[in-house]
């Protein structure tokens, strides 16, 4: 009983959101954070899909009465990225695209549309 007690009085005072690292990849998702927390629902953005890696850092929020649901919410913004405010650049390590506040959108990596590669002609 005394163990009982002193389980749910360390959920209560458990943080509603912390910096973890992932140790199982996708979704659901693991993250240590003090301890180890399995089956992590991943949430983003709204029409964005995104899977943490192994490694990398991640924002959990624990949801529900108790604060006993963690989710994975979002991972850490890597490198130095010189954005200005409205800018969006999506990354996954072998291609990106870059949304600027000009109108230009860049793109790096093969591009294919309907599943055929667009060719770029130079000059």
């Amino acid at each position: 009983m005394w163990l009982s007690r002193r389980n749910e009085t360390q959920r209560r005072q458990e943080e509603t959101a912390q910096v973890g690292r992932v140790t199982l990849p996708g979704d659901p998702a693991g993250a240590v954070l003090g301890a180890e927390r399995r089956d992590m629902p991943v949430f983003g953005p709204g029409g964005y899909a995104w899977r943490p890696r192994a490694g990398q850092e991640i924002l959990v929020v624990k949801a529900g009465a108790d604060k006993e649901q963690p989710c994975a919410a979002g991972v850490r913004e890597g490198g130095n990225l010189a954005l200005a405010p409205g800018e969006i650049y999506i990354y996954s390590g072998g291609a990106s695209i870059f949304l600027s506040n000009t109108g230009t959108i860049s793109m790096w990596g093969d591009v294919l549309v309907n599943g055929k590669p667009v060719l770029v002609q130079e000059g």
